[in-house]
């Protein structure tokens, strides 16, 4: 069976520097920093005090009050991408084609916010009191099932949770849904709502987060003083569609995506498999995917977050998969600027490498200022630059020894 080709011809973005696609992508060019005082919750009792939240985000710009009600954070920014994504897109989605498109959006963690509030309630107010839909409200699908009814999308809808690595794997699943015929397009990221008390708690915890107060350097990868991730939140969908079907309509096309790898460490519930095994793995898996050779890849935009053994991992998976082309190809993370969106950030930076890819832009790792001797590769420090690419490699690496790659090529019919 021959496999169909596929491209991507809408984009949705809400992140800590945009409340859209268009604007992610400016700001990305600026390295405009998206890191500030935590505003949603009271930190005064948490050692972390930062973190990447929407800017002027209100949920009823988009939806009725009691539409928003029912509905946590995660799924109304996935919903509100979502729309983006399909109106850029140009895409109907009504008649029998409805039938065709299908949505495959995941998250990290889902809606823990409602169940904060949930738990809250009932231990204040008892069980009568815990509202009907909590579990509807609070279960990770619900972000798929919610832009499905809004879009009326009945092709394959689905869910995947791989952590910080969801959205890239989402975007992977629905790229084969495609490829094999199985639907003519999806609606594909990821959405994370994560700040939270519990959440803020949780990662503190395990001693993930950055400890650095200071907005303007708590984000640094591949930085000597990196010490850990800045919690964010947001999402990033795409259209994705089958390559004849979206140029029989005219639409615009951002790139193509050609490969996808997707491992498991086997390894440990938190730490990466010593020397990026995992990893390394991943990106083969989506260079043979692609049909290419490692020579060919001109960018990664790393899954770089900011904690120490990432980077030094992230670093050794790049050298192990490309060998002596790793030092001539050029690495990013946007993660720099925008902080870890967990399950949404694979979203988002496959939306930056389709754009780099169209542009010929490749964004910086802002923040960058003391080089690691253990981290020797080209990070594009601090300010962009202007180079032609043609392939692109998205990582995206979750607790749980989750491992995914994206391979984008730039569109030439």
């Amino acid at each position: 069976m021959d496999k169909k080709r596929v491209v991507i011809t809408g984009l949705g973005a809400l992140s800590p520097i945009s409340n859209n696609a268009k604007e992610l992508w400016q700001n990305g060019m600026k390295g405009q920093n998206g890191i500030g005082e935590i505003t949603r919750i009271d930190t005064t009792d948490f050692e972390v005090s930062v973190a990447g939240e929407l800017k002027g985000y209100d949920a009823l710009d988009h939806f009725s009050k009691k539409e928003a009600r029912k509905m946590d954070r995660f799924t109304q920014y996935a919903i509100v991408a979502s729309r983006e994504a399909v109106l850029d897109s140009g895409l109907k989605i009504e008649g029998e084609l409805s039938e065709r498109v299908g949505v495959w959006i995941g998250s990290g963690i889902g809606g823990i916010g409602t169940f904060e509030v949930g738990y809250d309630m009932l231990l204040k107010r008892g069980p009568k009191r815990v509202s009907p839909f909590f579990v509807p409200m609070m279960i990770t699908d619900m972000a798929a099932g919610q832009v499905s009814i809004d879009l009326g999308a009945k092709g394959p809808n689905g869910c995947t949770v791989t952590a910080c690595a969801t959205g890239t794997n989402s975007i992977g699943e629905a790229f084969k849904f495609i490829q094999r015929g199985d639907a003519t397009a999806m609606v594909a990221g990821g959405t994370e709502a994560p700040i939270s008390r519990m959440g803020l708690a949780g990662f503190q915890a395990n001693k993930a987060l950055t400890l650095n107060p200071d907005p303007n350097s708590a984000c640094r990868p591949f930085d000597a003083n990196r010490d850990g991730f800045v919690m964010s939140e947001g999402a990033g969908i795409v259209m994705l569609e089958e390559l004849e079907h979206a140029k029989a309509r005219g639409a615009h096309i951002y790139a193509e995506v050609v490969g996808y790898g997707s491992t498991g460490d086997a390894h440990h519930i938190t730490a990466p498999a010593p020397g990026g095994s995992g990893g390394s793995r991943a990106m083969t898996m989506a260079i043979e995917d692609a049909g290419i050779q490692p020579t060919d890849v001109d960018y990664i935009n790393a899954h770089g977050t900011s904690t120490p053994l990432n980077e030094k991992f992230e670093t050794m998976a790049i050298k192990d998969a490309f060998g002596d082309h790793a030092y001539n190809m050029k690495i990013s993370s946007t993660k720099s600027m925008t902080g870890h969106m967990l399950g949404a950030a694979g979203g988002i930076e496959a939306i930056f490498s389709a754009l780099s890819l169209e542009h010929g832009i490749i964004l910086p790792t802002i923040n960058y200022v003391e080089k690691d001797p253990e981290c020797d590769l080209d990070y594009v420090p601090n300010e962009m630059i202007k180079q032609d690419i043609k392939y692109a490699l998205s990582n995206s690496l979750g607790f749980g020894g989750h491992n995914s790659t994206l391979m984008l090529k730039r569109y030439e019919g």
